[in-house]
């Protein structure tokens, strides 16, 4: 019977779905929650929103930032996905989701990431936070002050799993802001978006993500779900299709899969209106620069991020890219080093502005190296 009511309403979501481009052009989108907006990754132009700035309980859509954090430790090298973080007493103590750590129990950084993006497990969480910051009370802080420089300024964490606390609190747009960085950061979008993951073997414990959108709707890539009693059900939704990559979150919604349906009306929405325009990709190399007193003559010029841009749907007349680069620069020259930009026009208006990047490292010349380039340089004129 229960197989039968799910596929029934498998059923329904894919009739909703068929009609929504019409439907979706042609009317305003209404959400039955506290809250939603809808985003656009790489600018983060707003597509739609609805009480986007209100404060709410964000449950485990929590473990977005903890995940956030837990990974640019890694990229400073302050910790290692490799490093055994050991589970507390105060850890293992947590209810909800969980992977029923034992105090004392050890898994790598990367075997409780994946636990706390695939399966939420509220002990993994803390197990993580004091591995990194020595306490979940001070990771919390750090928490809320990144949050901060992404732009999520109406938003408090407590702690790192989403329990219940009156004082944590964020907003749909705050949200929008944490996950529009973390689908940057590759492993983590990557871990978020797992459909399983056998955590343990023995006993065997099969973790399956809490996210049905990666099993229901086409594109999407990862990110979290969140629910208590006073939070309602709640998602964060990253979604690609064609290029164009877009962040939903729903707050506060009502009903059993209420998030799961409202996220869904809410990015068909935002594809039904919307393209993306794609002039370079990520990395594609798009001209040289000399360099002046280097060791080498020249570098090779990249875009940080993809040049393009979003369009309403049937509007990329009039589209255009320029770039700009100087002349040389003075060595020494960092990889990495933002040495121009891609600029994006629409009938001659500033639409973005790509930054482009040195390729390599390219160290300033000895007088050696000079001398040997004044040579050549003479040589070649006979």
């Amino acid at each position: 019977m229960k197989f039968k009511k799910a596929v029934a309403f498998l059923l329904v979501i894919v009739i909703i779905l068929s009609i929504c481009p019409v439907v979706m052009a042609e009317n305003d989108l209404k959400l039955d929650c506290e809250g939603a907006i809808l985003i656009e990754a790489q600018t983060g132009k707003i597509l739609y929103e609805s009480n986007p700035h209100k404060k709410w309980y964000p449950a485990s859509m929590t473990k977005i930032m903890t995940l956030i954090l837990a990974f640019e430790a890694v990229q400073d090298g302050k910790v290692s996905l490799d490093d055994q973080v050991t589970a507390s007493e105060y850890a293992c103590s947590f209810g909800g989701t969980q992977v029923w750590l034992e105090p004392g129990e050890k898994f790598s950084l990367k075997e409780m990431l994946i636990a706390i993006a695939v399966g939420s497990a509220n002990d993994c969480s803390v197990a993580v936070a004091e591995h990194i910051a020595g306490s979940e009370t001070a990771f919390a802080r750090m928490m809320t002050e990144r949050a901060k420089e992404l732009g999520a300024q109406n938003t408090n964490f407590v702690n790192s799993h989403g329990l219940h606390d009156d004082n944590h609190y964020t907003t749909p747009y705050d949200l929008a802001q944490m996950a529009r960085h973390a689908v940057t950061l590759p492993q983590l979008l990557e871990m978020t978006s797992m459909k399983e993951y056998l955590f343990r073997e023995e006993p065997e414990l099969l973790l399956y993500n809490t996210n049905k959108l990666l099993w229901w709707f086409e594109g999407t890539k990862g990110l979290k779900t969140g629910t208590t009693d006073a939070a309602k059900r709640n998602l964060t939704a990253a979604v690609e299709r064609d290029g164009l990559m877009l962040i939903s979150v729903v707050m506060g919604a009502e009903g059993n899969r209420g998030h799961f349906t409202q996220s869904m009306s809410l990015q068909q929405y935002g594809f039904a209106r919307y393209g993306y325009k794609e002039f370079y990709e990520r990395g594609q190399e798009i001209g040289e620069v000399k360099i002046g007193k280097g060791v080498k003559e020249s570098v090779k010029i990249i875009p940080k991020d993809r040049v393009g841009t979003i369009i309403p749907k049937g509007e990329d007349e009039g589209l255009e890219v320029q770039i700009e680069l100087p002349e040389y620069v003075e060595a020494p020259v960092e990889k990495e080093q933002e040495i121009g930009n891609a600029v994006i026009f629409r009938d001659g208006k500033k639409l973005q502005s790509i930054p482009l990047v040195a390729v390599e490292q390219v160290g300033k010349g000895s007088l050696l190296v000079m001398l040997k380039k004044v040579f050549v340089s003479v040589v070649s004129l006979y």
